[in-house]
């Protein structure tokens, strides 16, 4: 899958036959019915085009909504489904200034498209101004069609990634597995940390979640996805480390009855069980002592 960033693009700007427009914030059910309508199209490459960072973050980063996907994890999703290519426009004030056609002529009418396919909800263009009526007249006038694809319902309910994180902030995985049609779970390299946990008896393999705001917070029962050898059940924990004055939102995952060397590996953190709210603790040894009783949690909730 090739990727493509920034605007102006190179001179090597591809044709995409179709091409999808959206935030794909966790390519749930709703994105991946989407990008299957324009692969059945049969009309060549499909494309995507989103934004990096979603545009509320850019304009309020406290009040944004917390993200369900990171660029890594949106990217290997679109790859999983068949894209042929993505768009990453760097959303900042020179793009968030363009008017709605000047939108479609830096961004749209270079890569050629046949066909652009958007939800019915999908807003472009400074202050939101343009929609699926302004989109089809543009179309028209630039020379390509606009599909405006309805929304995709599970059991009765609008699959949204709104509704994907109310699901996530009540620790309902099933139901959020019933609107992503698979398991949530949060990828990344495994990084050096401070090692503390090794000290602690409890070596944990480390992860940036690269969010401004985690859909996900505290202690949790999980299975490592993407090691050589087989599943790894675990015990993992989504927060800054407030006992040992932490500030950097790391994913800490203990692997249970588990000493290889992973440092630099991609894996996959799947997460089954909320166990608890992340705390902050009086004493290390208070602190083990909790560590303890989250593993034999986990454990039991995992078999």
């Amino acid at each position: 899958m090739r990727v493509l960033r920034g605007l102006p693009y190179s001179t090597t700007c591809p044709s995409a036959a179709v091409l999808c427009l959206g935030t794909f914030d966790g390519v749930h059910c709703g994105h991946q019915g989407l990008l299957e309508r324009a692969a059945a199209m049969g009309l060549g490459e499909m494309w995507t085009l989103s934004f990096e960072p979603a545009p509320r973050e850019f304009f309020d980063r406290a009040a944004a909504p917390a993200r369900l996907s990171n660029l890594l994890e949106r990217l290997l999703q679109f790859r999983r489904i068949g894209v042929d290519g993505a768009v990453i426009l760097r959303f900042n004030r020179a793009l968030a200034q363009l008017s709605p056609e000047q939108f479609v002529v830096a961004a749209i009418k270079p890569l050629r498209p046949q066909v652009v396919v958007i939800g019915a909800d999908f807003r472009f263009g400074a202050r939101r101004a343009g929609d699926a009526a302004r989109l089809l007249a543009l179309g028209q006038e630039h020379g390509f069609k606009v599909e405006v694809l309805a929304d995709i319902e599970r059991d009765g309910e609008r699959v949204s990634s709104t509704a994907l994180r109310a699901a996530l902030a009540r620790h309902d995985f099933a139901h959020a597995q019933h609107l992503l049609g698979r398991a949530y779970a949060m990828s990344g390299r495994v990084v050096r940390g401070q090692q503390l946990g090794r000290k602690l008896g409890f070596a944990t393999a480390n992860m940036r979640i690269k969010r401004v705001h985690s859909p996900l917070h505290g202690i949790y029962a999980v299975r490592m996805h993407g090691l050589p050898d087989k599943i790894h059940d675990g015990v993992a924990s989504i927060g800054t480390r407030p006992t040992v004055g932490g500030t950097e939102w790391l994913l800490e995952t203990h692997l249970f009855d588990f000493e290889q060397d992973i440092y630099g590996k991609r894996v996959d953190v799947e997460f089954v069980r909320f166990l608890r709210e992340e705390l902050k603790f009086d004493s290390l040894d208070r602190m083990i002592e909790q560590m303890h009783k989250d593993a034999a949690y986990a454990r039991e909730a995992l078999k």
